[in-house]
Formats: structure tokens, sequence, C-alpha cells
């Protein structure tokens, strides 16, 4: 055998090797991503982002975590992604094993690429097949270097032999001790109304954001979540090109937002749930569907406020969404957001005028964000 070059063994000492980055996790398979500033987790049984914080401070705002009977089978939690659907299948499609919300967070999703540092960027990617739906799911996650910005792109594929309409919903769930009755949740919603009407008409009464109308035809905010949480599901359309989603507690000095282009995400959908009095959960959600009702309904409907319900692939298509992430401190006394703005390298969060309108800056340099 012919004995290596000196410089090439050189090379292979010094340039390391690095594993796949799947750990286990309360016995679950998970995807770690962490540098000095923010911790970043996937559970790769159901593909949730569970766990994004900062590395200096435990509360994590995505730890909403239902129970299940078996902890180590797939399951959503935190902030899980809605694929092929968002809802109800049929009862036909019920019949045949169709989960709520489709099959992506209740299957495993595959570890393809080794995790790596290009200019101190941590960068993954993973992969999920949906039987049922015949379609594959291609992630690549991205965390900033120094920074608490992640970006998050996937591509759908319909590997069925025929088209077929389908829908995509990010699902961030947030939960006590970080969502409390404090917890201000701001937005560039529109124009929206509750789910639950009378089909096939369920948009009206509309409302613009944030106040909705509760079943008593009550004004409620829904900047905040007390006692009462109904209406409990709400969605908005958003006029802007880039839509965005905010929760903050004051109380914790934390602010966790989303900003996604709304030609991927056209509606913004909320989610609340109390329970015992006290606020349980929120859903930050938002898709390509305001209509939480099974695909007979959404093609008999078609459309709300001039927006789609559903989108469509044909044989073989593929469709690529992005959204992006962030982490922000803030003082005691904030007040909420007023805008949010991008600018080559960095997010612009504008606080409330009704606050002291302070304004804050975090950094994304190393991420293409280009919405």
């Amino acid at each position: 055998m012919k004995p290596l070059p000196v410089i090439k063994l050189l090379l292979i000492i010094l340039i390391p090797i690095h594993p796949l980055a799947e750990t286990l996790i309360g016995g679950r398979p998970s995807l770690v991503l962490e540098h000095e500033q923010a911790r970043l987790v996937v559970d790769l049984a159901g593909g949730s982002f569970r766990e994004f914080r900062f590395v200096d401070q435990p509360l994590n705002p995505l730890n909403w975590n239902p129970p299940a009977s078996n902890q180590t089978s797939p399951m959503v939690m935190g902030h899980f992604l809605c694929l092929d659907r968002w809802g109800p299948p049929s009862k036909a499609e019920g019949a045949n094993g169709m989960p709520y919300h489709g099959e992506a967070g209740k299957v495993l999703w595959n570890l393809d690429d080794e995790v790596h540092q290009p200019g101190g960027m941590l960068q993954a990617r993973m992969t999920a097949t949906l039987p049922m739906a015949g379609l594959k799911i291609d992630r690549t996650v991205q965390l900033a270097p120094r920074s608490t910005v992640a970006l998050v792109s996937e591509t759908v594929t319909n590997q069925n032999a025929l088209g077929r309409p389908y829908n995509m919903v990010q699902h961030p769930s947030i939960a006590p001790p970080f969502l409390q009755e404090s917890t201000i949740v701001d937005a560039n919603g529109r124009k929206g109304f509750a789910q639950g009407g009378t089909l096939p008409f369920p948009e009206t009464p509309s409302f613009y954001w944030p106040q909705a109308l509760n079943r008593d035809g009550e004004i409620v905010n829904l900047r905040y979540l007390t006692t009462h949480h109904q209406p409990n599901v709400v969605s908005f359309t958003i006029d802007d090109p880039i839509g965005w989603v905010t929760a903050a507690s004051p109380n914790h000095g934390l602010l966790i937002g989303y900003f996604w282009p709304t030609k991927d995400y056209p509606w913004l959908d909320i989610w609340r749930h109390s329970a015992e009095g006290k606020p349980a959960a929120r859903g930050l959600e938002f898709g390509t569907t305001g209509l939480h009702q099974p695909f007979p309904i959404l093609m008999e409907k078609g459309r709300i406020f001039g927006r789609k319900l559903f989108e469509y692939l044909d044989a073989n298509q593929s469709a690529t969404k992005r959204y992006a992430t962030f982490l922000l401190r803030i003082p005691s006394d904030f007040s909420g957001v007023e805008k949010l703005d991008l600018t080559e390298d960095r997010i612009e969060v504008q606080e409330r005028q009704d606050g002291k309108g302070r304004s804050f800056s975090i950094s994304f340099e190393g991420l293409d964000i280009r919405f």
C-alpha cells in the first residue's frame, strides 16, 4: 500500500470530521444546534422545533408538549409542521388513518446532512416522507453565527403519479411559564374571521387585527389571552410583502418572533387555549390556508377575502417555502411591537408608540434572507 503524502495526512488530522448531530433528549432522537448565543433543538420523531432559547436563559417559549402514552413515538410539540393539511381529515380519510393536521408530525424525520460551520454558521438538513399523502419534505435549518436568528427552508415534493391539493401551515405553540396573561402577541394581520361559523360563509362577521368577536358578539383583544379563550381559532389575511408575528413576555425579558414572505404563507392563524381559567397555549400559526376544514369544504369554498384556501402540486412538482425565527431580550416595561423591518443583515423591531417607542436591532449576518 502506497503511503499517503505528508500534506494529505496533515489535512486529515487538522480538518475535523463532524458526526451527525443526532442525540437523545428524554429518549427521543433530536438535532441540537447550539453556539454561544442560542440553542435550537429539533425533535426528529415528528420534526417539531421543541426548544429555542438563549443559552444563558433556561426559559423556552416553545415548551408546549401535550401528554402522550408513548413518549418515544412521533408526536407534535412546540413548533410543528401541519402538512398535507391544516385541521381535520374528511370522515372517510380519518377512517383510513389520516391524522389531524396531516402526517408531518406523526412520522420519523431523517437527519441527512452533517452539521457544519461555514463562517460560523450552524446548518443541518433533514427529510421526511408522508406515506398516505404521497409527499416528501426536505428541510434545511440554519442558525446564524453569534446571533439568535434561524432560517428554515422547506421543499415539498409530490411523489404521486397524479397532481393533488395540499396545505402547509407552520404551528409555533407557546405555553407557560413564558405564556402568561401579560404576554403580548403582535402581528401585521389585517382582515380576519373566527373559525366555526356556518358554512359556506364562515368569514361573516369579519374584523381587523388585533380585534375579534366572540360567540356573544363581544370585542376581544387578541394581543392578550386572559381567562376566556373564545374565539379559540381566528384567521387573518396579510397585506404586506412580509408577514410577521411576535410574542413578548416582559416579565421574563424575552420575545420570540417569526417572519416570512407573504407569497409563501398568505394567512395568519391564531389559536388560543385556556385551562382552569389560565392561559395554557397559543398558536402563532402562519400558512397557505385560513380555513380549518377538510379539503372537500375548502374546494367548495375556494377563497375567503379573495385569498386562496389551498395550493396545488402537480405530479412530481415541488414547492419551496421559507421563514425565519428570532429571539430578542426586552425590558420589563416593553409595550409590544409596532412594526418589524428587515435590512440587508438586520431585523429592526419597533416598539409600540403607546409605550416608549424604542427600537431594537438583531443581526443575522451570514444568513441569506432575501424574501
